[in-house]
């Protein structure tokens, strides 16, 4: 599976992402951060690139999936401070096989 991580999402859940064989692309290593760029620039980008996006974004990420459900996947996930933890529950939420493509997954924090 292939991820976008919008620029607000934890740096230290895509590191672990990847340490668990994970590809993520972040918006800054994709030049598309600090330049206020709307959330719907940024799905549209992940889009094109077959990225799902992973985001902590939550509201306005559920409403862009159910205004325009032809996107590569959206992960919205709630803050935690345990970021293997929910690098872990993202990976396991993906690792079913299922395609990505126009769902919605919710990744909450345990506890």
């Amino acid at each position: 599976m292939a991820l976008y991580a919008d620029e607000n999402f934890p740096l230290r859940v895509v590191e672990e992402l990847r340490r668990l064989g994970i590809d993520v692309l972040t918006a800054y290593e994709d030049g598309r951060a600090n330049q206020s760029l709307t959330d719907q620039t940024i799905l549209s980008r992940a889009t094109e690139l077959g990225r799902a996006i992973v985001t902590l974004n939550r509201q306005d990420f559920k409403r862009l999936h159910f205004a325009e459900p032809d996107h590569a996947g959206i992960i919205i996930c709630t803050e935690d401070p345990d970021r293997p933890g929910q690098a872990q529950r993202i990976a396991e939420s993906i690792a079913a096989g299922e395609k990505l493509r126009g769902r919605l997954i919710r990744v909450y924090r345990l506890g």
